[in-house]
C-alpha cells in the first residue's frame, strides 16, 4: 500500500491531526475543533472547524465526506456532499455540516466529523469536437444503462 507524506498544520493548539480508523481505511477521520457542543437545527447547515491546515500533495485533491455513522444515526453529512481540498490550498479545513434529519443534532468538540480521502485525478484538456466516437448506450441518459 503506497503512503505519502502530508504536512499539517495545527491552526488551534487543540485540533486533532487526522486519523485512520482502521489499517485499510481510505479516509481519514477529520474532527471538529469547536470550543463547545453545537446543536444543529433539523435543515440547518454549521460550517464546522477542524483546527488545521494542510498540503496536499500536486496531482492529488483531498476530497471530504461523510462518516457513515455520523450521517446515519444523527443525520449529519457535508451540505455540499462532497468537498473538494485542492493542492494549492493552504487555509483551515471546514466541513459544512448539513442536519438532514427532523430532530436537533448537537456535536462535541473533538467529535469526528467527516472523513478525507486524498487521491489522485487528471487534469484534462478539454477539445472541441465536431462528432464525438459511437457506443452500445449512445445517448441514453439518466436510468438508459437499467433498461432491458
Amino acid at each position: 500500500m503506497e503512503t505519502q507524506r502530508v504536512n499539517v498544520k495545527k491552526l488551534n493548539a487543540e485540533a486533532v491531526v487526522p486519523t485512520y480508523g482502521s489499517e485499510f481505511a481510505a479516509g481519514a477521520d477529520l474532527y471538529a475543533c469547536i470550543d463547545g457542543p453545537v446543536t444543529i437545527a433539523p435543515g440547518e447547515t454549521y460550517l464546522v472547524k477542524t483546527g488545521i491546515a494542510m498540503e496536499v500533495p500536486v496531482g492529488y485533491a483531498g476530497l471530504i465526506y461523510a462518516r457513515s455513522g455520523l450521517a446515519s444515526k444523527k443525520g449529519l453529512a457535508p451540505a455540499n456532499k462532497v468537498g473538494v481540498v485542492d493542492a494549492d490550498y493552504r487555509g483551515e479545513i471546514m466541513v459544512a455540516l448539513h442536519n438532514h434529519s427532523n430532530v436537533e443534532a448537537t456535536i462535541e468538540p473533538k467529535e469526528r466529523i467527516a472523513q478525507m480521502v486524498i487521491t489522485p485525478f487528471l487534469t484534462a484538456q478539454y477539445t472541441v469536437v465536431d462528432e464525438l466516437s459511437d457506443t452500445v448506450r449512445g445517448e441514453g441518459g439518466f436510468g438508459s444503462t437499467g433498461k432491458h
